[in-house]
């Protein structure tokens, strides 16, 4: 294994990571940016306020996403297989 084999591997391991990552983080940042919006219009400048949909928001995220997200860190996982038994990566 060569190093330009190893960089193209922790450079898919890292773009694995983001794909998995995306769906919670982009919901969180929309509803972020909602509560944001709602207490900066109505001035209601409750700390927790924000805390709990957010949470609420990212846990659903998850549940419905993790389908997505094993796809993702499966197909990396093969990936890491195949180079490890000898084959050539997709």
């Amino acid at each position: 294994m060569t190093e330009a084999d190893v960089l193209d591997l922790l450079r898919s391991g890292i773009w694995a990571a983001i794909w998995a990552a995306t769906p919670p983080l982009v919901v969180a940042l929309v509803v972020g940016l909602g509560i944001s919006l709602l207490q900066a219009l109505t001035q209601v400048q409750e700390a927790t306020l924000s805390f709990v949909p957010k949470i609420v928001a990212i846990l659903v995220t998850v549940v419905l996403s993790l389908p997505f997200m094993f796809h993702i860190l499966a197909r990396y996982w093969e990936e890491i297989l195949t180079i490890i038994s000898g084959g050539v990566p997709p």
